[in-house]
């Protein structure tokens, strides 16, 4: 095997042991929390699946952008939550239950919704565009809800087991995506870097500040849950979006080199955010959830 098949399979293999680490911390009722709350999982969906699709097609028709980042923005904004975002979320303040929740049925929904909009885009742009069903869903099954509910399913038979097998699990996930991701980052910098320019950083800057912009203000009046969805909305599964774009836009070898670079933004972004939301925990103990 060689080093350029290995890397992207350890890579999905270091994915998937993290969320599966996340799956031995939570229980069904956790997994199953929005479902239960139909007012916030209504909120989530529309800033999610929703208002940032509508935003990324406003600039795509405004402005002149390399096609590469119109591809790599459209196909984020129809993406779900990334795999990895929980335990960011959870590590700047955010509930478990929100979290978990949010991660599985974005997950459950997006099998539906990725294609749906995909499908909108076609018409309004005038180009033959499609997800299907069946891609997102084997994409999303082996990246978040095989690993998720594996984990939720060892987690209700043994919790003890599961406590102490979470942090090991994860901490080897996290070692094999560093050591994975820093070469893939490497080698696709001069592409990434070619990028930049004609208002391309400016555009990405401007999807990831509405995304924590409207996840924020959708999020309720529990300042952990709007930081959940403000980071959920501004933050997308790599691995849908480059799947949208290898499958209609096959020609265009630069979308995954905008989608890393999106990925780039979106994590400097996120760091005055959660420095800014921080201090508000404290003064918003009090309140209760809408």
């Amino acid at each position: 095997m060689s080093i350029q098949t290995l890397i992207p399979l350890v890579l999905k293999v270091s994915i998937v042991l993290c969320v599966f680490a996340l799956g031995l911390t939570s229980s069904v009722q956790d997994a199953s929390y929005l479902f239960r709350r139909p007012g916030k999982l209504f909120r989530a969906l529309v800033a999610m699946g929703v208002l940032m699709p509508v935003f990324a097609v406003a600039m795509v028709l405004i402005f002149d952008l390399h096609p590469a980042v119109e591809i790599a923005l459209v196909a984020l904004s129809v993406s779900p939550i990334p795999p990895l975002l929980p335990k960011k979320a959870m590590k700047a303040g955010g509930t478990g239950q929100y979290t978990i929740g949010l991660l599985t049925a974005a997950g459950l929904v997006a099998i539906v919704w990725v294609p749906m909009t995909t499908k909108i885009f076609a018409h309004v742009f005038g180009i033959p565009l499609q997800m299907t069903m069946a891609s997102t869903a084997v994409v999303l099954c082996i990246t978040v809800l095989g690993p998720m509910a594996l984990g939720i399913v060892v987690h209700t038979l043994s919790p003890a087991l599961a406590r102490r097998l979470a942090r090991p699990i994860y901490l080897i996930g996290t070692v094999l995506l560093a050591v994975c991701a820093l070469p893939v980052l490497f080698v696709a910098m001069p592409q990434v870097l070619s990028l930049i320019g004609n208002g391309t950083l400016l555009a990405i800057l401007a999807f990831v500040l509405f995304g924590l912009a409207i996840g924020h203000l959708l999020g309720g009046k529990d300042i952990s849950n709007r930081t959940v969805l403000a980071l959920s909305t501004a933050s997308r599964h790599p691995g849908i979006a480059i799947a949208i774009a290898h499958a209609n836009f096959p020609q265009q070898k630069l979308a995954m080199a905008a989608v890393l670079l999106y990925l780039l933004v979106s994590v400097i972004v996120s760091v005055p955010y959660l420095s800014w939301v921080r201090p508000h925990y404290t003064s918003s103990a009090s309140e209760v959830d809408a």
